[in-house]
């Protein structure tokens, strides 16, 4: 019975590619600009850190791009996004536990390469330059300790960060829905010996967008 759904799921989905494909007008070859705006749910991974353990959280995501045509089928997509990431995270410090939520603000900077094999779809993928402007957090303990927070504030932060991105958008004429996976490649602070955790962001964003 699974086979069976997810092959009608996938019917479903290939026919309704093809009834926007039929309807959406071909602006492959033009040059668009446009706004955007969504939702990323981030994580970590590779983390390192005295039982350290993280789970998910919900941020937003803004900005605005361009899609810049190399023919009918290329095309090269730059952007420019205000974007939160973070997790909710439990751990320890000097055997104290604690619990947290780090918001992490970023301005992001993909350059992606645009795949556009039909009108309606377009696969992107490429690097992203992410620069840290803000970072929160919000400690919760049984034996809160000054000294806990002080640590995570002094902290040797990575303002600048180098990620990779892949994803789509579906288009349809003016309006763009997209998604898109990201992770970074370095971590999120430059002293080793850290004893806050160490780790790489990893998200996962939904936007929708107006081009024109």
């Amino acid at each position: 019975m699974k086979k069976i759904f997810l092959m009608i799921m996938a019917v479903v989905f290939i026919a309704s590619i093809t009834k926007a494909q039929e309807s959406s007008i071909d602006l492959r070859e033009k040059l668009m600009i446009g706004v955007k705006a969504g939702l990323n749910v981030s994580n970590v991974y590779d983390s390192e850190g005295e039982k350290f353990d993280a789970d998910s959280k919900i941020g937003f995501a803004t900005g605005a791009f361009v899609q810049i045509p190399i023919g009918k089928f290329l095309g090269f997509h730059p952007e420019i996004l205000l974007s939160q990431k973070g997790y909710q995270g439990t751990g320890t410090f000097l055997t104290m536990p604690y619990e947290y939520t780090r918001t992490s603000t970023f301005i992001d900077l993909p350059l992606l390469i645009a795949f556009k094999p039909i009108t309606p779809l377009t696969i992107v993928a490429g690097p992203q330059y992410s620069y840290l402007i803000k970072q929160k957090d919000e400690f919760k303990s049984d034996v809160y300790s000054d000294e806990v927070e002080e640590d995570f504030e002094n902290d040797d932060l990575r303002n600048n960060l180098l990620c990779f991105v892949i994803g789509g958008d579906f288009n349809f004429n003016h309006l763009v829905f997209g998604a898109r996976a990201g992770w970074d490649i370095q971590n999120n602070t430059k002293d080793e010996a850290s004893t806050t955790p160490q780790y790489k962001n990893v998200w996962y964003q939904v936007i929708i967008g107006f081009r024109f």
